[in-house]
């Protein structure tokens, strides 16, 4: 059996959970809390197959490398961003999220771009940040679709992302800057 014809399957289902992004958002402005979170589960099952596959079959390409990350991401923004749109969430909060990842995409061009090669790899303290992120938006809609879930989660996941947020984010600023420091001194 030649199961290098099937390498698009990883690429094709990031490609998926990127077009589960917009009905993702829709149901959380509407407030339909209940179909957001099948999309939301459905979208982490798409993760979960095509990492498994890329990485059980050596499935991986460049493409997949790049656009699994930011479909990841794009999810997770659409999720804070919708939340803070209907008030669920404050400005400052979505401000902060987005502010984090937009630092570390302009600082990880700039390092590309002045110092040399720049390979997309997740601190532990990012790795961290993601999951905290997740999780929160998570245990909000839950609260929000009326299923098992306590009221403190806003207030506790909202401080929990922000403190996440502002660490992991100065530690990639540290980080890059001492090794783009440390790779162009003479």
């Amino acid at each position: 059996m030649n199961l290098h014809r099937w390498r698009w399957i990883p690429n094709a289902l990031t490609f998926l959970r990127i077009l589960l992004i917009a009905p993702f958002a829709g149901a959380l402005l509407a407030g339909d809390y209940r179909r957001a979170l099948l999309i939301f589960f459905l979208a982490a099952g798409t993760d979960a197959v095509d990492g498994f596959l890329a990485r059980h079959f050596n499935w991986r390409s460049r493409l997949g490398a790049i656009a699994d990350p930011l479909a990841d991401k794009a999810l997770l923004i659409t999720a804070y961003l919708m939340l803070t749109l209907t008030a669920v969430l404050p400005v400052w909060l979505f401000l902060l999220v987005l502010g984090r990842d937009l630092l570390i995409v302009v600082g990880a061009l700039a390092y590309h771009y002045k110092v040399g090669r720049y390979d997309m790899e997740p601190s532990i303290p990012g790795k961290i940040n993601t999951f905290i992120q997740i999780l929160v938006a998570l245990a909000i809609i839950v609260l929000l679709a009326d299923l098992p879930m306590q009221p403190w989660v806003v207030d506790a996941g909202i401080l929990l992302v922000a403190v996440s947020a502002v660490f992991s984010g100065g530690h990639y600023l540290i980080v890059w800057s001492l090794r783009a420091w440390r790779a162009t001194r003479p």
